[in-house]
């Protein structure tokens, strides 16, 4: 795969790619309340198990074989990997949880602020130094959370963890840096827990207890297609990224709260008291900042980006 350009003429196909992948990631919400008679945590067991399986014949289709054979015998990637498939499974429950339980808007939130932490990261963890911009995006970000929750009554649980599982996970895939590709990478971090998903699956079927086959063909479909819709949205990114700046790759990203946003508030009609209101738009404030300055230095090699495949 070609390396991200930093600065090039705009790829139409590129463009297009990156759309679609933030547009489905944006859109998760609906597939998930879809497979709702499931529960969460046998929603979160087949979408590591199915994952895994669709990534592993997508490494056997596109002969990248010998590139996970590479990886798993470097015991620094493996490792790395290991650490970031527990991280993005944590962060897949706690992001299918909130969507069955009316946080549709929180998981909005999360992906919202995730910039933010991912500054603090750089500069607690990578020892980086604060712009001026930075630091008054992070202090209105902040005071966006305190906001959140004086007015809602409770702290934004749903979105800080969100927030942080995919700061910090995207944290260690930059120690494993770009000699993973998306595919292998998604491969090894599912295949550590898809043995546990798989067994988990077992016993919900043995035990009565699975949803699986109880609620008609749409849901069997619906649970056996999370690994393809999973990995579909990533491998558009791969192709997008390849193919159009980094900067604009993180323009568009806010694409996926926004339509997550849109689907909370006017679709499920989740409360937005005018504290929440507030709130929001002291993160947009934030989040204007912190692009405009990211665009400004957009060369400097130093910018901590996460890897997509965590997101929704």
């Amino acid at each position: 795969m070609p390396d991200r350009p930093d600065s090039a003429a705009l790829d139409s196909r590129g463009l297009a790619f990156a759309f679609a992948a933030y547009f489905l990631w944006g859109s998760f919400p609906l597939y998930f309340e879809a497979l709702s008679a499931a529960g969460a945590f046998e929603i979160i067991g087949h979408r590591v198990f199915w994952t895994f399986v669709f990534c592993l014949a997508g490494v056997l289709v596109w002969r990248e074989w010998s590139h996970l054979r590479e990886v798993l015998a470097d015991r620094r990637l493996f490792w790395g990997l290991t650490g970031a498939g527990l991280l993005v499974t944590l962060n897949w429950s706690i992001y299918v949880w909130g969507v069955l339980n009316d946080h549709v808007v929180d998981a909005a939130l999360g992906y919202f602020i995730n910039p933010l932490v991912t500054v603090t990261l750089a500069v607690v963890v990578l020892h980086e130094r604060l712009r001026t911009a930075q630091k008054l995006a992070l202090g209105v970000g902040s005071l966006a959370v305190v906001v959140i929750a004086v007015g809602y009554g409770q702290i934004p649980w749903v979105a800080l963890s969100l927030a942080a599982s995919f700061g910090l996970y995207g944290l260690v895939k930059k120690q494993v840096g770009g000699r993973v590709t998306p595919l292998v990478g998604l491969t090894i971090e599912t295949a550590i827990l898809a043995p546990v998903a798989l067994a988990f699956l077992v016993w919900l079927q043995v035990s009565g207890t699975s949803n699986y086959l109880a609620h008609g063909p749409g849901l069997t479909i619906g649970l056996s297609l999370a690994g393809v819709v999973t990995a579909i949205p990533l491998l558009l990114f791969a192709a997008a990224s390849a193919r159009i700046p980094l900067s604009m790759m993180g323009l568009i990203q806010y694409l996926t709260p926004l339509i997550q946003f849109s689907i909370g508030v006017w679709v499920n009609h989740e409360a937005m008291p005018t504290s929440r209101w507030i709130g929001f738009g002291l993160v947009w404030v934030a989040l204007i900042v912190l692009t405009v300055d990211s665009l400004r230095n957009a060369r400097r090699p130093t910018e901590l980006v996460g890897d997509p495949e965590v997101m929704n």
